[in-house]
């Protein structure tokens, strides 16, 4: 069954009618996938003009141009210009300008990497890069750099090198699996390695970062949802970035999963002249909640090279969070993040709601504007932390070893630490010092 028009316009370029109705067939729609400039232009009528084809080719030799028909059909050809479909999917000659503070690696991923296809940043949890490959190439992913990897899908064997060093780690109680994107492996595939995860006693929770919802939604199949329920709990997070990705075929995505008990979340990237736009935030906000979808991430753009037309001020987003807190229900507001550069992790960005603080009272500002004063305890009895929770009269049963030790300012708070201070390597002063003696 075909949709619209457009859907069965492009079915129907791409291969008889008869055959058309494969539309909802997702391994037709990965067979059919647009891969050039001439199959882009034959399928939609766009043309481009020789100096935008010249430019067009440059781009796509760098940066490989891959759309689903599916996701092809939401562009809308009268201005596709403008259109957001159009900017994450089909790219252009600002891609080639790379300025001296992009970086192909920017969260350095690769020196994270103990193993192959493992990036372990946080003490607890791991990225388990499953698949180098996606149902379509996104302009703005920060991953740009491995776009060109010959659609590469990691053996059977560096997999078992991933989960290896996952049991060998028993602080990691959390499980990423990305790519890529994790549903372009067979469901026998997915199958077998969320079953070796599940035998490593000290794993909570494994999760899945997908977009396969927004470009691909019949990817999300009866059998994939049956093979995911044998491995709860399994937490899903996909990735909306306007309310024009939310079609009909997207909310049956996410109508199975969501029945199939998973708990959805939606990462989406702060991107200019796509969703920088408070009400367009919000009405996409408001969609996936309406859907099941708990946002949870609202991210920078990473300064991944290429992305440099995307990005926009850190301002921006914080007017966008400005216009969300107190203007819409609590569930419905993500978290907004900077992935720092350099490895250094997800730092929440807010507006500042402390406007002062004394020994006694905190002075606060609402969204509205109103300042109001709370109130600190007179009484507070502060605990010493030594970590010696079995001596501790607070009710905490540890069922097993905390793996875990304290770093960063959390242990500069603890009580059990006897570290004053975190100094920056190749600190001058310290330097000074040191040569002094």
């Amino acid at each position: 069954m075909i949709y619209n028009d457009t859907q069965q316009e492009i079915a129907n370029k791409i291969e008889t009618t008869s055959q058309a109705n494969n539309w909802k067939d997702w391994r037709w729609q990965l067979r059919n996938t647009i891969k050039n400039l001439e199959q882009f232009e034959r399928l939609t009528g766009i043309q481009f003009n020789a100096a935008e084809r010249t430019d067009l080719k440059k781009t796509f030799e760098k940066f490989p141009l891959s759309i689903t028909p599916y996701y092809l059909s939401l562009i809308d050809k009268t201005d596709y210009k403008n259109n957001p479909v159009f900017k994450q999917a089909f790219g252009g000659i600002e891609e080639l300008s790379v300025l001296n503070t992009d970086m192909s690696d920017p969260l350095s991923e690769d020196k994270d990497s103990p193993v192959e296809g493992i990036t372990h940043r946080y003490p607890d949890r791991v990225l388990f890069h499953v698949s180098n490959i996606c149902a379509m190439y996104c302009r703005h992913c920060t991953r740009k750099r491995k776009v060109g990897d010959k659609d590469h899908i990691p053996s059977t064997s560096q997999l078992k090198k991933g989960i290896e060093y996952i049991a060998q780690n028993k602080q990691v109680r959390d499980v990423l699996l990305s790519g890529g994107d994790p549903f372009m492996l067979p469901d026998d595939k997915i199958d077998w390695l969320l079953s070796e995860l599940k035998r490593i006693p000290h794993i909570e929770v494994i999760r899945i970062g997908t977009r396969m919802p927004v470009v691909l939604p019949y990817r999300i199949t009866d059998n994939l949802v049956k093979t995911l329920k044998k491995y709860q709990p399994l937490w899903i997070n996909t990735h909306f970035n306007h309310p024009n990705e939310i079609t009909t075929s997207a909310m049956e995505a996410l109508t199975k999963l969501a029945d199939g008990g998973f708990p959805l979340g939606n990462q989406s990237v702060l991107l200019a002249g796509v969703n920088d736009c408070p009400k367009i935030m919000r009405t996409l906000l408001h969609q996936l909640v309406q859907n099941r979808v708990r946002p949870y991430y609202l991210y920078q753009c990473d300064l991944s090279e290429g992305l440099s037309h995307f990005r926009t001020p850190i301002g921006k987003g914080i007017e966008i969070m400005e216009s969300l807190i107190g203007h819409t229900s609590g569930f419905a507001r993500p978290t907004y993040v900077i992935d720092a550069p350099g490895g250094g992790g997800k730092i929440p960005v807010m507006p500042n709601y402390i406007i002062s603080w004394s020994t006694n009272k905190v002075i606060l500002r609402n969204y509205e504007g109103v300042i109001t004063t709370y109130k600190e305890p007179d009484n507070y009895e502060q605990k010493t932390c030594n970590q010696a929770c079995d001596n501790c009269n607070l009710e905490l049963s540890l069922n097993k070893k905390d793996e875990s030790e304290a770093i960063g300012i959390e242990k500069l708070l603890s009580d059990s630490s006897s570290v004053i201070s975190l100094i920056p390597e190749n600190n001058e002063r310290v330097q000074r010092r040191s040569n002094s003696k």
